[in-house]
Formats: C-alpha cells, structure tokens, sequence
C-alpha cells in the first residue's frame, strides 16, 4: 500500500508516522524515516518549539507534513491519539513523564492501537539519576568519554557540532529501534516503547575503542594513538594558502605511496617506529606548507596515499566526486544532502520542501481519514512549552 502525500515511493513507502514536534535528533530521524518513503506527519505546536531556524530553511522537516495541535487544549490530545490510532510508528523528543501528562504517553497510544512503535528520543534516557535534567549534545557526548577523547592534546576537546551526540548517538539509533520494533510488531502484533538515549548511543559509538583501550592499544588521552591525531601518518596538515589537506594512509601500501608523492622517501619506514613520529610529523608539516591545497589535491590526485582536501560545507557540493554522484541535490533552492542510503530498486529522493506549520492539516485529515483534525484548529499563541 502506498501512502497519499509525500510518500509514495522507497522502501518505507505504506509506514505511517507521526512525529510529536520538537528539536535536534527527533527531527532528523523522522526526516530520515521521511526521506526513506515513510507519510510522516509532524504534530506542531502553535508558537513553536524554541530554538529553530526559518522554517523555509529547516531541511530537517523535508518530505514530511504538518498539522497544528495545542495539546494542551482538551481536545489536543485526542487529535493525536486519532493519528496514532492510524499510525505505526511515533517519535517524541520531550523529557521523560511529559508525554504522559500531555495525556499521549505509551500506555495511553497502546490502548489505541497496539502494535504502535513507540520512539522515546532524549538525551538522559528515561529513567537514571540525570534523566530529568536539562542537556544539550556537548554535555551528553562529555559524560560518555566521546567528547574527550578528540581534538588537540594542548587545547581543549574539540567539539564535532551537534554530530556525533544528537544525530549519530540519537538520531540514528532510533531510526535502527524503530525499524526493528516495528518488524517485531509486524511479526506479533505486539508494539513496544524504544528508549533511545544519546548517552547509550554515543557511548555505543565507541566499541571498538573501548576493545583497544581494554587489550592494551589505546592510551586513555587525546592526541595519543592511531585515529586521534597522536599519528602523524592518520590527521590533518595545513597548506600554503592557509587551507588544510587530510591524511589517512595508515596501511603499509598506502603509506609507502603517501611518503613517495610527498616527497619524503628518506621517511619510508618511520611509521613504524612511534620514537620516529614526532621528526615525521615535522617533516609532514613542513612538506604541506610549499604548495596550495589545490597543488597538493592534484599531487594526490588518483593515488591511493589516502590523501584528501578539507572541504567547507559550500566546497563539498562541487567536488567531482560528490558532483558525479549526487551526493547534494538542490530542491526549492536549496542545496542539501540528498537521502542516504541508496536502493537499487525502492528509489528515494528529496520529494518535498520543509513542512510549513499546519499548512497540511486539511490532507492530512483526509488521507489518513481523521476528520476531528478540522474542528477547532488552535490559535496562533505560543503555549508554555511542555518539555519545560
């Protein structure tokens, strides 16, 4: 079955979910849910949620569609229950025990339809000693040993955006925990409720790590081992024009071809030696300040040295390679990355603009058959926000 509205094709097409609005990693999965084929419906709150962009702008809200519901009025909750009666999957980002006072907590959407996959996005988790504390990405990624182990040993952690904690800690583990409760359901008719915390995620992130610091192979401080930066062979070097190129050639291959374009074949086995990698790092550095970054990408161009230049974000689209793929899509005029992974038979695509708020409260009601969704639509005052 294929869903009317934004979906209608990739491998999600026929799911149906309702997105409880909010910020950061809720957003982005249902996005990535949308941008799989999923009708996903977002559930806005009249005023807004804080600490969001232009809605024109906020790709986050591509390929979805949105109603307004003040669940705070008495029938705001019913107006969500009637689209989760319908739905297979909801996502709700607020602090644990909210959506149970707003009357659409898990036990209340269970009783309406039971094989509903309920997706529990915070920072803390539910349940733990910080579970009703306010938090952001750079607190959560701080407390799991992620956000310490990168940057330069002389400086202050480096802080990766909102990357690593919200989007990949978050985000994407509860796309994988909606997707694989929402198998278990098809399977059972039974729903479940998925505790997605980024603290789990982002701690989960660093497996391997954790093996090499238990069998000996990873010392326990920045700048210090192989994928850190401490490896003068595996980081990032600054060019004459002051723009930077990036080296990955840990391989013995791909090292021996690396010291040869550089130039430095008198340093062709001081990678094996950590006594050698400060003179080599040295020697690296100042062989990547006689040339430009576009000299140095076209030395390395075709090679396998594992050598690459550091693109901005208005650089990135206009790479052959990325260019050559369709790595970034303009749509609306906009330029953006376009949905990943890719299908070789269930096609995905970016299929519409951002959501505008409620603009799609009169489609929504009659595809998904909610009518109750038309009467009494909230006015335009900001409530207090309820994650408050």
């Amino acid at each position: 079955m294929t869903v009317a509205g934004t979906a209608g094709h990739g491998p999600l097409a026929g799911v149906r979910v309702v997105e409880l609005a909010g910020i950061g990693p809720g957003p982005f999965a249902a996005m990535l849910l949308a941008d799989l084929g999923a009708d996903v419906v977002r559930v806005d709150r009249p005023g807004g949620t804080g600490l969001v962009i232009n809605p024109d702008y906020d790709i986050t809200n591509r390929n979805k569609r949105s109603v307004l519901v003040d669940l705070k009025t008495d029938e705001g909750p019913a107006h969500v229950l009637d689209l989760v009666e319908r739905a297979d999957i909801l996502i709700e980002g607020y602090r644990p025990g909210v959506a149970e006072r707003l009357g659409v907590g898990p036990e209340t959407c269970h009783t309406r339809n039971p094989k509903l996959v309920y997706g529990r996005m915070t920072g803390w988790g539910q349940e733990g000693p910080l579970a009703q504390r306010a938090g952001h990405d750079i607190a959560y990624i701080a407390l799991t040993g992620t956000l310490g182990m990168i940057g330069d040993p002389e400086a202050p952690p480096a802080v990766p955006a909102n990357l690593v904690g919200d989007y990949a800690g978050g985000s994407l583990y509860l796309v994988v925990g909606v997707l694989a409760a929402l198998h278990h359901a098809r399977a059972t008719g039974s729903g479940q409720v998925v505790d997605a915390a980024i603290v789990d995620g982002a701690a989960h992130l660093a497996a391997m790590i954790h093996g090499m610091l238990a069998a000996g192979r990873w010392q326990d401080r920045r700048g210090a081992n192989l994928l850190d930066g401490g490896c003068p062979y595996y980081g990032t070097y600054e060019t004459a024009d002051g723009q930077y190129m990036a080296v990955g050639a840990l391989e013995q291959q791909f090292y021996g071809e690396f010291v040869h374009l550089l130039g430095i074949p008198e340093h062709a086995s001081a990678h094996k030696d950590p006594a050698r990698w400060d003179e080599l790092r040295e020697t690296v550095a100042a062989r990547f300040k006689t040339r430009t970054r576009e000299e140095w990408t076209a030395v390395f161009e075709g090679s396998d040295a594992c050598v690459a230049p550091v693109l901005s974000l208005g650089e990135a689209p206009h790479h052959p390679h990325l260019a050559a793929r369709g790595t970034f899509t303009d749509h609306g005029g906009i330029t953006q990355p376009a949905p990943a992974p890719r299908f070789s038979v269930t096609h995905t695509s970016v299929r519409s603009g951002p959501a505008q708020p409620g603009a799609d409260i009169a489609d929504v009601a009659r595809d998904w058959d909610v009518p109750g969704l038309l009467k009494g639509r909230p006015d335009a005052n900001p409530p207090e926000r309820p994650d408050q």
